[in-house]
């Protein structure tokens, strides 16, 4: 009897908060008429339209400023990075634009996202392995996750409303909850556009906007999350296999935690900077004027008294201190063509070279030799893309000795030549740039002889401050490498260390 009564008045326990709601829902409708009988609706329709309009220009504006401030804290590459870590960036990013929201969820996919990451810049260092990723090794491995989770981390406190506070339980809760108010939300929208239509489609036209707007900025949030996630990954990955991520690395203890990863960055290359000088290699031919090259840069002939002997190599090393240069080494090498300089000499020279000053007689036109011998030395560079290449300058030397041999009256303008010396100069150096492959204004005119000495502070001493960025970057990058070597060698050393302490005291354990 009891359920038969409830049952009898169930239609009138639900039309008694219907009649407390219908005053309320039958406003608009009343609103409405009432706007339509004063002739006030369409003022009230056009005051709807433009502030939507507003609506939508400040949501469109907001967008686009949320985009900026993401695109602000996105991973960039490093600038001193070779060209193989280039290329590998650029897997990366082309990895990083592919992705969508709706295919990665946050959740264990990202494990997946990551070996894909990992995937690719594995294969840009070895290529023709088939399995790239086990040329990593453990601890390194392990090193990548630590800093590219400390980062994200990093980024997700500074970026994402309420971050600190969000538990992956919550994050759980709130899917589920979604899913449900995802299947009744429905019959919600239906049960009101039969109590009151003109409520209902106002209320339809609003959240369509509102949704819309939020959906947006959450998919944009989310996608930068994913390719944060995915640069970041791939940036240490790069770092890595070119050998310049160390395990042992000092800490910047006493800098806030976004500035962390920069200072210590910052203060490695500072201790680098200063303890490694500039390395400046002279080449040329035999009585091209290489030594009264350096005689030039410093100023006066004060070369002997910087020498630094060195009685196993023919190569001769001169500290060269000079205003606005990096302290910096300056090697006077025998002529190119002698015996004095074959490869085994000159090629690892080349190597740890930062800057290269090829110095070429005007007057000589037979250049083959040394072209031959630069486009060897360039093959040699592109065959390792894992470094920078020395940054080249050509002086070209003993232009007094151009016809007329007789006119020697300095300065000569090589941009608009009028004198027949200088336009022989111009013609000479432009021959230079031909022979040799390089940029015309690569390839400075110098007077080298006592008491004629032209263009050397104006002209290769300014080349040679312009270019001093680009070779601090090769110098950066093969100190890197050194440092990396070096830290190999003392794990190894360590290692053989604990193994040969593990093993003396084996005996005695195992009685």
């Amino acid at each position: 009897m009891t359920d038969i009564r409830l049952s009898r008045h169930d239609g009138l326990r639900l039309a008694a908060p219907l009649l407390w709601l219908a005053p309320v829902a039958a406003l608009p409708v009343l609103g409405l008429w009432w706007l339509w009988h004063s002739g006030h609706l369409l003022g009230w329709l056009s005051a709807l339209l433009g502030c939507a309009a507003l609506g939508l220009g400040l949501q469109t504006w907001l967008r686009r400023r949320d985009r900026h401030l993401l695109a602000a804290h996105e991973t960039a590459p490093d600038p001193d990075w070779p060209p193989r870590d280039q290329a590998a960036w650029q897997a990366i990013e082309a990895l990083a634009a592919t992705l969508r929201p709706e295919d990665w969820p946050l959740d264990e996919s990202l494990w997946r996202l990551g070996h894909q990451a990992l995937e690719r810049v594995a294969r840009t260092y070895h290529p023709q392995r088939d399995q790239p990723l086990l040329e990593l090794t453990l601890p390194h491995g392990l090193l990548i996750i630590e800093r590219a989770c400390h980062e994200l981390r990093i980024d997700l406190a500074d970026n994402i409303p309420l971050s600190h506070r969000l538990t992956l339980g919550d994050l759980a809760r709130l899917n589920r909850w979604k899913r449900t108010a995802e299947r009744l939300y429905p019959l919600y929208r239906a049960g009101r556009l039969v109590v009151n239509p003109a409520s209902a489609l106002l209320a339809e036209a609003k959240s369509a906007l509102g949704n819309r707007a939020f959906a947006v900025a959450w998919t944009d949030l989310r996608r930068w999350l994913l390719q944060e996630y995915v640069r970041k990954i791939g940036r240490y990955a790069i770092e890595l296999y070119s050998g310049r991520l160390v395990l042992d690395e000092p800490t910047a203890a006493d800098f806030t935690p976004p500035s962390q990863p920069e200072a210590e960055r910052e203060a490695r290359a500072a201790a680098l900077r200063a303890e490694e000088p500039l390395r400046l290699l002279v080449l040329g031919r035999a009585n091209a004027g290489k030594s009264s090259l350096i005689n030039a840069l410093f100023g006066e002939a004060q070369v002997a008294t910087d020498c630094l002997p060195d009685q196993a190599s023919p190569v001769t090393p001169y500290r060269l201190a000079r205003e606005g240069l990096t302290p910096a080494l300056i090697f006077d090498t025998p002529g190119l063509d002698t015996p004095a300089l074959p490869p085994k000499i000159l090629d690892p020279l080349v190597d740890r070279a930062d800057l290269i000053l090829w110095v070429t007689a005007a007057q000589r036109p037979d250049r083959e030799p040394e072209a031959a011998l630069l486009s060897r030395l360039r093959q040699r560079w592109a065959a390792h893309p894992e470094r920078h290449p020395p940054t080249l300058l050509v002086a070209v030397s003993h232009i007094d000795l151009l016809r007329p041999r007789q006119e020697w009256q300095p300065p000569y303008d090589l941009n608009d030549p009028t004198r027949e010396k200088a336009r022989t100069i111009r013609a000479a150096v432009e021959a230079v740039a031909a022979d040799l492959e390089v940029p015309l204004d690569a390839a400075i005119p110098v007077c080298l002889a006592a008491g004629r000495s032209y263009n050397v502070t104006d002209g290769l001493w300014a080349a040679i401050l312009a270019q001093q960025s680009a070779a601090n970057r090769t110098r950066l990058l093969r100190l890197r490498g050194a440092q990396h070597q070096a830290e190999t060698w003392a794990l190894l050393r360590r290692q053989l260390a604990s193994t040969g302490r593990f093993l003396r005291g084996l005996p005695g354990r195992l009685r």
